[in-house]
């Protein structure tokens, strides 16, 4: 329609002139996939395709419930007031990530800018970065998780406690909230406010070992920017995927 120029023409009212050709979004979709960092475990994740298991029918209750709220983040995005999205669950494999790439692969369908990490990846090359002799990649890993247009942070919270570590998470986390930067992101972390406290393990005494709180990992100030700038989705009474299926 347009030999590749990105311009076709068009008249109107006995006027000739030209518009952009339908191909330039779609090239510009394909760039934003090309650049979103989705792993390959989850290149092909949609909402489409999240199973809700039938049974219990507790954890089909729950999944359905979670699937129906990004599907309206989506549907709704970008919400004036909570432009985010936070997915908890104080267990693992129950498809966070899966709910969290997916919502980002359908707004990236639609034209928006969306960067994935993984939140102790992201550490890890934010670190490495202020090394000298580090890549250029790993210098523009902090400003991509400042600037992009959403970001993606998988596993918040999973890294060893710093002070360096808080600081740096604070800083995005607050950023974002303040330039009303949407971030999509998924914690196991129990929120005390939400969950009180979650038994980790039992120790051979018999003595209870609690899980570390979202809010005694990446701060009171990240934890409260975050559940101001974020609709919340927790899930609740399911099982791993992941053990289930390797049983």
């Amino acid at each position: 329609m347009c030999e590749g120029t990105g311009w076709k023409r068009v008249e109107r009212s006995g006027l000739s002139g030209v518009t952009r050709c339908e191909c330039a979004a779609a090239a510009r979709t394909e760039t934003l996939k090309e650049h979103s960092n989705i792993p390959p475990r989850y290149l092909n994740a949609s909402l489409d395709n999240f199973i809700v298991p039938t049974e219990p029918p507790m954890a089909r209750k729950n999944l359905g419930t979670a699937l129906m709220q990004v599907r309206a983040f989506v549907r709704e995005f970008p919400a004036p007031e909570r432009p985010g999205l936070l997915l908890l669950s104080e267990s693992n494999g129950v498809g966070k990530t899966h709910l969290a790439v997916a919502a980002m692969r359908a707004l990236l369908e639609r034209g928006h800018e969306c960067v994935f990490w993984d939140y102790q990846n992201l550490l890890d090359r934010i670190r490495s970065g202020y090394d000298a002799a580090s890549g250029a990649a790993d210098r523009e890993a902090y400003r991509s998780a400042l600037d992009a247009e959403i970001l993606v942070l998988d596993d918040l919270g999973a890294h060893r406690v710093t002070e360096w570590v808080e600081d740096t998470v604070t800083a995005i986390i607050t950023y974002r909230c303040n330039h009303r930067k949407p971030l999509i992101a998924t914690t196991n972390l129990p929120d005390a406010d939400l969950a009180g406290q979650v038994v980790a393990y039992t120790s051979a005494g018999g003595t209870a070992v609690y899980k570390k709180t979202l809010t005694e990992t990446i701060g009171a100030r990240a934890r409260s920017r975050l559940f101001e700038m974020c609709r919340l989705v927790r899930i609740l009474d399911v099982e791993d995927y992941r053990v289930k299926n390797g049983r």
